[in-house]
């Protein structure tokens, strides 16, 4: 009798203390981070051109966000503020990598910032696996090469992420020169094709552990260079010329974007099209594995972009797009370069609403983390959005201030400054003259009412919370550029520390 109870009792005792795996009902984590997309650039965020069917289904059956955004105009800072929690300027890694344009004629040089998102920032995958989550990432990375990739920080797979920032050609075996970990399976494979099978190979496989998941498919797509599927592009072609029958702006070419330039009139780039529509296969493509392993019900899906679309020239077919009504693009701190689409389905999440509260790209983590059960969330420079999920439309208390530290020269043409967004308020300060600009963007969404002159109170307020903000996460500044010989209109550079 005693061999028969003790192991009954030592079994009874075991299943006492230790947690039901099998019983884990916490969700899973999908994030979808595209690569260059503007906010304007969905059916569901209103395009007039580009077709995405799966992501606009998506957002009826979740929260799609009007007023998302990134934390700086381009990739690198951004994609480290989603996987942090913090403002690039905290960490410091404030422009792509490596961004080091440097204009002679300019009365600063840029600031100093990071090579690699550092180890010692803890991320949000690293969390998520402390916390007993199996942990994945697809695709672009750009955020360190050997000793700083996804497997370092965090991830337990990691699939063609490394440190380069586009994959200098869609098309196998082209992206082996700077694509690493992935192999394309024949000649001719479109990359974002690939990525979405081991997307959803990974989903396939999770889903059968029981442990939960998160993954995050970062795709290279829609970054320069601007190739595409034939069949799309055709397809696109016969479009647009169909478009331009009734409306003759969709058979112009537009300017290139920079000085003042107009971009292309409206979205009618056939070959972007035809990448957006392959960027909106991927996620039909993840989001049906993760349906076809019975896991759907129990798995929020975020889709996202890290900067705004790109608008200037910059290679062959390129403008790619407009971001119009809104301001510019990439590289910019205007609306267009910082205003993102950010969709959100999944349990907790109401079905079919849209958001107009103000949000940004570090309330990704928490976000994750709260969805996750993890218990005494450091929200960071973020706020967690699950209970505006439930319920989108619930008045905010008081408006947070959203900040932006850019003091670098961007590719787009785009120079070094900072902006804050308070309520419907919106500063831009540039850091070679010191000049503001100031818009409401509730009365002017485009930006195209400077304010500054007629409400210079109300600037210098927005001045003074941007400076303190700056001095509080110790933001590396722009210094003076000794071989400058001319001179600066305006208050003069913005050189603090």
């Amino acid at each position: 009798m005693r061999s028969a109870v003790l192991p009954f009792v030592a079994l009874l005792f075991a299943c006492v203390l230790v947690p039901d795996a099998a019983g884990d009902e916490r969700p899973n984590l999908l994030l979808v981070f595209a690569d260059d997309l503007g906010q304007r650039d969905l059916g569901c965020y209103g395009s007039p051109f580009y077709e995405t069917p799966h992501i606009d289904a998506l957002a009826a059956r979740g929260v799609r966000f009007t007023q998302a955004y990134a934390a700086c105009p381009v990739c690198s800072p951004t994609r480290a503020s989603v996987y942090t929690g913090r403002y690039p300027a905290r960490l410091p890694l404030t422009d792509w990598l490596k961004g080091r344009r440097q204009p002679k004629d300019s009365p600063i040089l840029h600031a100093e910032y990071l090579d690699q998102l550092p180890l010692e920032q803890v991320t949000v995958a690293e969390e998520l696996k402390a916390a007993g989550y199996r942990t994945g990432f697809m695709g672009k990375w750009h955020l360190g090469g050997e000793g700083f990739l996804p497997t370092d920080q965090g991830f337990d797979v990691n699939v063609a992420g490394g440190a380069n920032g586009n994959p200098g050609h869609y098309f196998w075996p082209q992206w082996q020169r700077r694509v690493q970990g992935l192999e394309g399976e024949y000649d001719g494979q479109y990359i974002t094709d690939l990525l979405a099978k081991k997307a959803a190979g990974f989903v396939t496989e999770s889903s059968q552990e029981p442990a939960p998941w998160f993954l995050c498919v970062a795709t290279y797509q829609v970054h320069t260079p601007i190739q595409a599927k034939e069949d799309l592009q055709a397809k696109y072609e016969a479009k647009r010329d169909r478009l331009a029958q009734e409306d003759p702006r969709f058979a112009q070419a537009g300017g290139n974007g920079r000085n003042g330039n107009p971009s292309i009139p409206v979205q009618n780039n056939p070959r972007y099209a035809a990448m957006v529509e392959s960027l909106d296969d991927l996620v039909g493509t993840v989001v049906d594995a993760v349906e076809q392993a019975g896991e759907l019900e129990n798995t929020l899906v975020v889709f996202f972009s890290d900067n705004g679309g790109l608008s200037v020239s910059e290679g062959p077919h390129t403008p790619a797009t407009t971001n119009a009504p809104l301001r510019a693009g990439k590289g910019w701190l205007y609306e267009g370069g910082i205003r993102e689409p950010l969709i959100v389905a999944g349990p907790g999440v109401a079905e079919g609403k849209t958001c107009d509260v103000p949000v940004i790209s570090n309330d990704l983590r928490a976000t994750f983390l709260t969805a996750a059960d993890v218990e005494e969330v450091d929200p960071r420079d973020g706020v967690r959005l699950n209970d505006l999920l439930a319920e989108p439309n619930a008045p905010e208390e008081l408006p947070r201030p959203l900040f932006w530290h850019y003091p670098h020269f961007s590719n787009q043409g785009g120079s070094p400054g900072g902006a804050l967004r308070y309520g419907d308020w919106k500063l831009i300060e540039r850091y070679e003259d010191g000049s503001l600009e100031l818009f409401n963007l509730a009365d002017d969404p485009d930006e195209t009412r400077d304010l500054a002159a007629e409400r210079p109170e109300k600037a210098q307020e927005l001045r003074a919370t941007l400076s303190q903000w700056r001095q509080e996460v110790k933001a590396n500044m722009p210094t003076a550029n000794p071989k400058f010989t001319g001179t600066v209109d305006g208050p003069g550079p913005v050189l603090e520390r």
